[in-house]
């Protein structure tokens, strides 16, 4: 495996790999749900690249870029054992110059949910992200669904500017009690992890009235935030289409339901694809 800290280095190793390339960027502390994309990538494609970078420009002020958790020796030694063959761990002066062209985010699905709430967090995002892949060239990039509208910006984004990539939507993993899997969750203590609980009983509360014919999106909500009132603030509930509109009944095979919330200090999200 090449631990690649510069762009030539990186650039260098790039060019020896196969036809078929698979990419996971990630900003590191890696879990069981990063384990899972590259599993995928490693079994879609002929050598996986992942980028390990704690991106500046996504994290508004007042949040968390200092204090998120940095693992490089715990990252490296789960990359090396799940074979990928390049790891792209750049510093933030490889990455960003002065004086930048931004990337904006889109005015209608960029600026509802998070990023009503994180405005400019989705800008950064997008910038990143386009950074890694122009400089990964992969055949396919890996995303996991828990980040729902970040994941449909970066389809939007590789369509819309005609970018030669598949982006390939993967599943969350949750742990056994259903905690949908995070880097921030390594914030949490005991007692706050199971009242993290409440995120993912709230949209499996909304799953099983789905399932009875519930289709009403007011009661549907409801019925969530009665679960969430066992955290400490929520951001949002919302049930979207697609596109990220808001909807007033379930449409089959074209909803999400988004839930954030605080859970002490730390923020976390999750998600149902219906």
């Amino acid at each position: 495996m090449i631990v690649a800290r510069d762009i030539s280095e990186f650039r260098r190793a790039r060019a020896l790999l196969g036809a078929s390339v698979g990419f996971v960027p990630t900003m590191g502390a890696l879990h069981t749900g990063h384990s899972s994309l590259i599993q995928q990538a490693k079994a879609h494609n002929e050598a996986t690249i992942v980028s390990i970078f704690v991106n500046p420009t996504q994290f508004l002020e007042g949040e968390d870029w200092d204090a998120y958790p940095r693992q490089e020796m715990h990252d490296l030694a789960m990359c090396q054992s799940l074979g990928v063959d390049i790891v792209f761990m750049p510093t933030i002066e490889a990455m960003y110059g002065n004086d930048e062209l931004a990337i904006m985010a889109p005015c209608k699905a960029g600026y509802v949910l998070e990023g009503a709430t994180r405005p400019g967090h989705f800008g950064g995002m997008l910038q990143i992200v386009m950074k890694l892949l122009n400089l990964a060239h992969p055949t396919r990039a890996y995303f996991g669904k828990k980040d729902a509208q970040q994941l449909a910006l970066i389809i939007k984004m590789v369509k819309e500017y005609f970018m030669n990539v598949e982006i390939v939507p993967c599943e969350i993993v949750r742990d056994e009690n259903g905690l949908a899997l995070s880097s921030r969750n390594a914030y949490l203590d005991a007692t706050q992890k199971h009242q993290a609980l409440a995120l993912s009983q709230s949209l499996h509360r909304a799953s099983s009235l789905i399932e009875q014919n519930q289709l009403d999106c007011a009661i549907l909500k409801e019925q969530i935030l009665e679960i969430l009132q066992g955290v400490d603030r929520v951001d949002y509930t919302e049930i979207v289409n697609r596109n990220f509109e808001v909807i007033e009944a379930i449409e089959a095979n074209n909803t999400i339901i988004l839930v954030a919330a605080h859970i002490g200090t730390t923020r976390l999200i999750d998600n149902l694809w219906v």
